[in-house]
């Protein structure tokens, strides 16, 4: 059977601007043929499994061509599979979509064409510059400024250009912006003409230039704006009042590493990224169930002995109830009578999804929190698991014990160190922040370090997530520059916002 073809626009760059069916077929596609522009974010949505084709060009460089392209589509709609063909904004406008379609066809083969979103109008409103406005243009025009080098003449007319009253929305003409500015002046529109430059537009690294026709080639230069930028002349581009992303997404050209492990990056990244950040993800952690063993099986299998059980983390929970299902067991093997404690809302939260409900919730998520939680309770004789890491601070344990209790530590997971690429490590250096999340964290990204790159170090503001994790950048030489004032992922992000307030 043959497959068949999905030509997808991505929209422009925030992946949340891709289609709802754009990204019902990247989930389910077996092979995605991506371009360079406005996928990139996109990519991660694809099935683990999916073969992922870089079809993405650039000046100067294509990792395939257009009938390369259109090749390995046919060949692969060939071969019975689901083909997505992911092209930045729309396929339709100029992204040479009708041409792969055309291919397509004509080898009899079936597709369907998911319409994007254009940068043509949203990096422009990610600006504030509306292609329309009432009484200001009532039309819009998009151009392509950059045509094919091989053909012998030009087919954009300039001058009738000029003639349009409307607003004119040029893309791909930063490498010929001053050649195409001096036309329209020639042509008829005045020097003084309002013109919007937006680099990266709709992306964490949006930057966004106004001038005239007489003055932004000279401007763009200075700023050192270039592509890919959408270039809008008209009034509209002179329009006051209209900018929002700066308050929306106050994070907006901030980069920003996040350390956490890859399976719980994801919490932490989206936030950062709906407020505007550009997030590099360094997992520098993961997690690993510890080995079966006798002792660890009959602490299951006596659930019932203990009249208080302690989560430390959302993982401890997660390994948990994975030791239970491995077992033949589930959440009715807690004892009714036993008190939950979770040490966050988040791990609260994670009991809940499993069908417990917690019971003490300290006003403090960290681990002298929970014994201040348990402070008003009588623990002399009470038997208390501790659900955490095998390696852990035993401050919990040496305080339930100091009051009487009978504490057991059930071991469910290691904490094992990642070894990213160097030129992961170079990214991550290049950032303007890094976030720790767990003393393990601050650990492993200390040991990652060569002896040259101390100094870049003193260039990133370290955000930790609480005192324990500060305590631990301290004592590796790291100055801390702010502390979340609550040990939670919302609090982490909170200590950013105030920082970048205040600066």
């Amino acid at each position: 059977m043959s497959g068949i073809a999905y030509l997808v626009g991505a929209g422009p760059g925030d992946p949340g601007l891709i289609t709802v069916r754009g990204l019902e077929l990247l989930s389910r596609a077996d092979v995605v043929i991506a371009d360079r522009l406005g996928t990139e974010r996109l990519l991660s949505k694809c099935r683990p499994d999916a073969e992922i084709i870089d079809a993405g060009k650039a000046p100067g460089r294509a990792a395939l061509t257009q009938d390369e392209t259109n090749a390995r589509l046919v060949e692969e709609v060939r071969a019975g599979r689901m083909v997505v063909r992911l092209k930045g904004g729309d396929p339709f406008v100029f992204g040479r979509g009708s041409e792969e379609l055309q291919a397509l066809h004509a080898a009899g083969l079936t597709a369907e064409v998911v319409p994007g979103i254009t940068s043509a109008i949203s990096a422009p409103a990610y600006a504030g510059v509306p292609v329309t406005h009432r009484g200001v243009a009532t039309s819009f025009t998009v151009v392509t400024g950059h045509e094919d080098p091989t053909k012998g003449s030009e087919q954009t007319d300039w001058h009738a250009l000029a003639q349009l009253s409307g607003t004119l929305v040029i893309l791909m003409g930063m490498g010929r912006l001053a050649g195409i500015a001096e036309a329209l002046v020639s042509a008829g529109r005045p020097s003084d003409q309002p013109v919007a430059v937006v680099q990266w537009g709709t992306t964490s690294r949006q930057r966004s230039l106004r001038g005239t026709l007489g003055t932004i080639a000279a401007d763009c230069a200075r700023e050192g704006i270039g592509s890919p930028a959408i270039v809008v002349v008209g009034a509209v581009a002179g329009l006051d009042g209209l900018e929002w992303l700066s308050a929306a997404r106050p994070l907006t050209g901030m980069r920003i590493v996040v350390t956490r492990s890859r399976a719980q990056a994801s919490e932490l990244s989206e936030r950062l990224l709906d407020l505007g950040a550009d997030v590099v993800e360094l997992p520098l952690i993961r997690m690993v169930p510890v080995p079966d063993s006798p002792e660890l099986c009959a602490q299951f299998q006596n659930l019932d002995r203990y009249g208080t059980i302690i989560f430390t983390s959302v993982n401890g929970v997660a390994c948990f109830f994975d030791r239970l299902r491995d077992a033949g067991l589930d959440a009715r093997s807690i004892p009714r009578q036993a008190t939950i404690v979770a040490v966050g809302p988040a791990t609260a939260d994670a009991l809940s999804q499993r069908g417990v409900r917690t019971d003490v919730l300290p006003a403090r998520f960290i681990a002298e929190g929970v014994l201040e939680g348990l402070a008003d309770r009588d623990l002399a004789g009470t038997r208390i698991l501790v659900a955490r890491a095998r390696e852990g601070r035993d401050t919990l344990i040496d305080g339930l014990a100091g009051r009487g209790a009978e504490v057991d530590l059930l071991p469910l997971y290691d904490t094992i160190a990642e070894e990213p690429a160097r030129d992961a490590i170079e990214r991550a250096l290049a950032a303007d922040a890094v976030t720790f999340t767990a003393s393990s964290t601050v650990t492993a990204f200390h040991g990652l370090l060569a002896s040259s790159d101390y100094e870049r170090i003193a260039g990133l503001r370290i955000f930790s997530i609480g005192p324990a994790t500060s305590a631990t950048a301290n004592d590796l030489g790291f100055s801390v520059h702010r502390e979340s004032d609550e040990q939670s992922i919302p609090g982490l992000v909170r200590a950013i916002l105030k920082d970048v307030a205040i600066r």
